[in-house]
Formats: structure tokens, sequence, C-alpha cells
């Protein structure tokens, strides 16, 4: 199925209500329908949606531009389980957010779109992106994640809680192997699988601009092994905190643990060692 004649953006359920969004006011329905208004919404209502594997395979290879291609990956509903999830999630909510309107869908890459660094993570968190619409924010993890890229000097700001709050990115992109919050924090490998295109897309997209990459955790360290199989030699290298991979192209790959608020908790993972991976990327990726 091509672009042309794959399902528009008609958006997803609206039995949660509408509410105002905590910094603009505007009043949204949770989950936020494409094109509403919502801060940063790259879709309309006449974005293609891919509503099977084949159909996110077909317009992933398609997709023309890092604009075009966030706009189809905000919309896509391939997958039941999370589409059926993340919008639960988006009329139960968090009751410390039950005034909000929550983003409920998939939710797009978030920085340059010729960053010289890349960071891949996980997956959004239930309570986190698919409330805010933005990776890594309005939760724990990227209360880390944002203060260690502004010490770096890669984000304009320590702080990300919405899509609204004019946040801007240094030369740095934020992708994730999984772009909805799935149940438990566990993707299938069907449903990994099933969204795998669309990275595949976006690192066709950017990666002439790519000089370093940042794995956070080692699932993305294998996500980055997998995309860029042909540059990496054998041994493969193994992920750790400070691990360093160069690969066939120049590439910089270094290796990070998650910003996980257990990690934060336990001292397995303290700013001062996201300060020495974030240091050693900007360096790495030629950032000034």
């Amino acid at each position: 199925m091509s672009a042309a004649t794959a399902g528009t953006a008609t958006g997803p359920r609206h039995d949660g209500g509408v509410f105002p969004h905590p910094r603009t006011g505007t009043p949204f329905d949770s989950p936020v329908p494409p094109g509403s208004g919502w801060p940063g919404d790259p879709a309309t209502p006449h974005t293609a949606v891919a509503a099977d594997a084949a159909q996110v395979a077909r317009l992933a290879e398609q997709a023309g531009s890092i604009p075009e291609l966030d706009a189809e990956i905000s919309v896509c509903r391939a997958c039941p389980r999370l589409v059926a999830w993340r919008e639960e999630v988006a009329v139960v909510k968090r009751r410390a957010f039950a005034d909000q309107p929550y983003w409920g869908r998939p939710v797009p890459s978030w920085g340059s779109p010729r960053p010289r660094l890349l960071i891949v993570g996980l997956a959004p968190a239930a309570h986190g992106a698919n409330r805010t619409g933005r990776m890594f924010t309005g939760d724990r993890s990227g209360d880390q994640l944002y203060a260690a890229l502004h010490r770096a000097g890669l984000a304009s700001q320590a702080t990300s809680v919405d899509a609204a709050d004019g946040l801007r990115a240094n030369q740095v992109r934020i992708v994730a192997p999984v772009r909805c919050a799935p149940p438990a924090n566990a993707p299938t490998p069907a449903e990994r699988a099933t969204c795998a295109p669309w990275l595949d897309a976006e690192w066709r997209l950017v990666a002439e601009h790519v000089r370093a990459i940042v794995a956070l955790g080692g699932f993305a360290w294998q996500v980055v092994l997998r995309l860029l199989a042909d540059q990496v030699g054998r041994p493969k290298p193994r992920f750790g905190h400070g691990a360093v991979a160069e690969l066939a192209s120049g590439v910089r790959l270094l290796g990070c643990f998650h910003p996980s608020q257990q990690n934060m908790f336990t001292g397995r993972l303290t700013p001062a060692m996201l300060d020495q991976v974030f240091l050693a990327a900007r360096t790495a990726a030629g950032i000034r």
C-alpha cells in the first residue's frame, strides 16, 4: 500500500474528555487528535496512517524528509495492543495529571533534523512522553537526561516539562526504537519488528550528518548495532557504561546506562557518570 492509498489520520478515540493544555491553556481531547493544534504536532488530519506492519514498511521507505516521517510516525496504528494501551492510559491517566490532556499517540523523535549527535532510547513512558508528546519529557528519566544535556551544552535548558516549554537542541536528535508506550514497559518482539522501519528510515535521512551516537542501555546498544550492521566489525562491541566503539564510517558509538529512576536511585548511574558520556559525545560529534 502506498502513501497515496494508506489511511488518513482520522484520529484516536475521544472518550477521555476535553482538558486545557498545562502551558498554553488550549483545550484538547485526550488522546489528542492529529492536526488539532497541540504544540509541535507534526501531523494533520490528512497524514497517511499505517495500519499494519506492511504499511509501516512502505510509508517509512517512501518518506522523503524528517517532517514527513515524524508526521507519519505520530499517527501510526499498526500495533493493536500498543494502540489500545496508549489510548487507555490517555483516558484513565495518573492522578497527578488527571486535569491534563494526554497526547496518547506514537511519539516522534525530537531535536535537530540534521544532528551531529544521535541519542537512542527505548520507548515512551506511559505518563511521560505519552502524556506530553515529546521524547523523554515529563518523567524522571527525562529530568536526568535533559539536565545532563544542558550541562554538556547540548540543550538550551535543564528541564523538559512539556512540548511548549521552549526547549531547543544543539545539533542533537533523540530517537527510540519503539514509538508507543508499551504495557509494563515491555514491547513484544513483533511490536519491535513492526516499528523498526521507522528508525531505519530516520537513519537514512540523518546518517550523513551524524558523527556520534549515544545508546541509553544495552537494548539501545543492540538496536544501533543492528541499524549499522554493515559498519560493525567482529567481534561485536560489547555494551557498558562509557564503552566506545569506532564504526567503519567513522561514527563513534558510546554506551550509557539508561537514566531510569531505578538506576539513578540506586547509584548505578550518577549525574557525574552522565556528564562523562555526554561531554565525550559532544567532543566526538564535533559540536561547539
